[in-house]
């Protein structure tokens, strides 16, 4: 009965599902895209001009689509992954030099670290006690309620939210693949979405 539960909400934010494209004119100069779907992070820097969009030196990257009212949702696949960020930024969020990932500084993310350690980024960073880590990772965002919430796809689990958020700029899709740790962590963020067909933004 739990598990129908959990599949019924998962189902209903999916119905909110978009087609995110990644912005290139804000991806770090190590991140690859490829056909505006696909990222995953590269050894070397790309010879790119630093223009205000683009994040340095972290390797993030933003969704072009944004939100200012409503309500999105978009799934990414991090399996084999020791590492990455996901969630939503405000559309002023500072992109130069050491950010830092917390909803006063316009993120609203969760990410892994040394493959096995889950947090959401809230102030102070929330440490997540997961039973198994998620192979899929579903964010759904309701604008006017002030909600960023996480999904485990695979188990339909709801895995965190930020509540009574107050948002005022516009929001999108935020990503980071994080740095390859010598080859370890070299596995692209897969994105699958649900917009009645199943489709994939990597």
């Amino acid at each position: 009965m739990k598990r129908k539960l959990l599949e019924a909400e998962l189902e209903r934010v999916q119905q909110y599902a978009v087609d995110v494209t990644l912005d290139p004119d804000t991806a770090n100069s190590r991140l690859i895209l490829s056909d505006g779907k696909q990222v995953h992070c590269g050894d070397v820097r790309k010879n790119l001009p630093d223009i205000p969009q683009r994040f340095s030196p972290c390797p993030n990257v933003l969704g072009k689509q944004s939100l200012s009212s409503g309500r999105f949702y978009f799934e990414v696949q991090v399996k084999g992954k020791t590492a990455w960020d996901l969630g939503v930024a405000s559309e002023l969020v500072n992109r130069k030099g050491k950010i830092t990932l917390t909803p006063q500084d316009g993120f609203w993310s969760k990410g892994l670290r040394n493959g096995n350690e889950y947090r959401a980024f809230a102030s102070p960073s929330v440490r997540l006690c997961l039973q198994s880590g998620p192979e899929k990772v579903g964010v759904f965002v309701d604008y006017e309620e002030g909600l960023v919430s996480f999904y485990d796809v695979d188990t339909a689990a709801l895995i965190y939210s930020f509540t009574s958020c107050s948002f005022i700029q516009k929001l999108h899709p935020y990503f980071s693949p994080c740095l390859n740790d010598g080859g370890e962590n070299s596995t692209g963020l897969f994105q699958t979405l649900k917009v009645r067909d199943l489709y994939t933004v990597c």
